[in-house]
């Protein structure tokens, strides 16, 4: 792995917008819906670590952002936006969301919880590949 053409400034910014985008499509998108497909209470999600959640959950969003600009830059390539869109695009529904489906149907959730999740994704590492790309 050649970390040498990493643009480590990409990679944190495209950490950042997993928060962002995050916190809208769990917050006023889907929050209430995922709530209940996961059967949870505002109250219950009160009493969790944030601390730990986030700090856990930023660790491996930077790992994710990481490995996608290490993915689009390999072989000393200069991929354009649409590349890096598409690229993050086919990973998170080809890879992550296809995945999660599987795991869905043996867990027996729901077809709405397997959106609601897995879409996230999908639409995080599509961003991320145009930031990526564009920066």
């Amino acid at each position: 792995m050649d970390f040498s053409s990493i643009n480590w400034l990409a990679v944190l910014v495209a950490t950042v917008s997993a928060f962002v985008v995050g916190g809208l499509w769990y917050g006023p998108i889907f929050g209430k819906a995922w709530m209940a497909e996961m059967g949870f209470t505002e109250d219950e999600l009160k009493e969790a670590n944030m601390a730990k959640i986030y700090g856990t959950a930023f660790v491996l969003e930077f790992l994710i952002a990481l490995q996608l600009a290490l993915f689009l830059n390999h072989g000393g390539t200069d991929p354009s936006v649409g590349q890096g869109a598409a690229y993050g695009f086919h990973i998170g529904f080809f890879f992550i969301a296809l995945a999660m489906g599987v795991n869905a149907l043996f867990s027996r959730s729901s077809l709405k919880l397997w959106f609601i999740n897995s879409f996230y994704f999908v639409i995080l590492l599509t961003l991320m590949g145009v930031i990526l790309t564009v920066m």
